[in-house]
């Protein structure tokens, strides 16, 4: 038998020197998006970021804003999500694939409306949630123009507002930036804002979490049913349950991620215990492969979280949202 050799010492130490190289560029956040976050949903502390308040396009992203208004109005104002809404024909121009097939005219409960938009990301259904809610809004909230549509992106400016999301404007119920005046645009910074919001609220975080899910609607006087799939592949894995795929020319690759691990629990006695969810919110714009990076700024996010764990969880007011 041949003796095995040693390896030599310099290699050893290339090795070593490559893996903490690769260790430190994985948490110092060299990626390829134009702006991203990670943020403790929690306290609202940032704990890695770049240029997380550069003003960009966001695409569908847009309508987690547009959900939350229909949510808002249910909870607030008595809004019943099992109204069937009319896709009006206002909903087919200018909003790019009709994967579902609706037709001018079809009808469809809200609550599946609002499935379609959230899980596949429709934006005809996201247009037809706005026409049916701004209708019902007008004369209830201030007047804006722009009929029942522009009356529901008034309460999202709202909505944005009251959130602090003070580099964000919304133009439109679906984030369609091609051909659009004035431009809509919002920041890496107030999208995990709008997230942290959002996944605050159970109805929300049910509908993100859907993998799959049937809905049904009116076409021509006969019920046709589509199994929407969702367009987020990351959700499921390493502990994420939402929220949100984005994608425009203009704004490139876009995602936000919510994810948790199991909560950690201190002890103070036998009767006494502390209960810390640990749980991330990511935002990413401007990316070419957004389910890559998003991962990667995962990986780096739960690193990063347990160094903050660690430290006793310092919560800097300059760096929390």
């Amino acid at each position: 038998m041949l003796p095995i050799k040693p390896q030599p010492v310099f290699n050893r130490t290339f090795t070593a020197l490559l893996a903490v190289a690769l260790l430190v560029a994985s948490s110092s956040g060299l990626f390829a998006a134009q702006a991203y976050i990670i943020v403790d949903s929690k306290s609202g502390h940032v704990l890695q970021e770049r240029g997380s308040r550069d003003k960009r396009q966001v695409g569908s992203l847009t309508k987690v804003a547009a959900a939350m208004v229909v949510l808002d109005w249910a909870e607030k104002r008595g809004g019943d999500l099992g109204q069937v809404a009319t896709i009006p024909p206002e909903a087919f121009v200018n909003t790019g694939e009709n994967n579902i097939g609706f037709q001018p005219g079809d009808s469809a409960a809200l609550r599946d409306l609002l499935y379609a938009a959230l899980v596949q990301s429709d934006n005809i259904a996201a247009y037809t949630l706005a026409h049916h809610v701004g209708t019902a809004l007008q004369g209830v909230v201030p007047a804006s123009g722009g009929g029942p549509v522009g009356t529901f992106v008034s309460q999202m400016n709202a909505l944005a507002r009251n959130l602090k999301m003070q580099r964000t404007r919304f133009v439109n119920p679906h984030g369609i930036d091609a051909g659009v005046k004035p431009m809509p645009y919002s920041t890496a910074e107030d999208m995990a804002r709008l997230a942290r919001y959002a996944m605050g609220k159970a109805g929300f975080r049910f509908y993100v979490s859907q993998k799959e899910r049937q809905i049904s609607f009116t076409s021509g006087g006969s019920r046709k049913d589509y199994m929407l799939r969702n367009t987020n592949e990351l959700l499921g894995t390493n502990g994420v349950e939402g929220v949100k795929t984005g994608r425009t020319a203009r704004a490139g690759d876009c995602l936000i991620l919510s994810a948790q691990r199991k909560s950690e629990v201190i002890q103070h006695s036998e009767t006494s215990a502390t209960v810390i969810p640990r749980h991330l919110i990511i935002v990413l714009l401007g990316s070419a492969n957004r389910f890559a990076e998003g991962g990667q700024l995962l990986n780096t996010g739960w690193q990063m979280y347990d160094q903050w764990a660690a430290a006793g969880r310092p919560v800097d007011a300059k760096r929390a949202l």
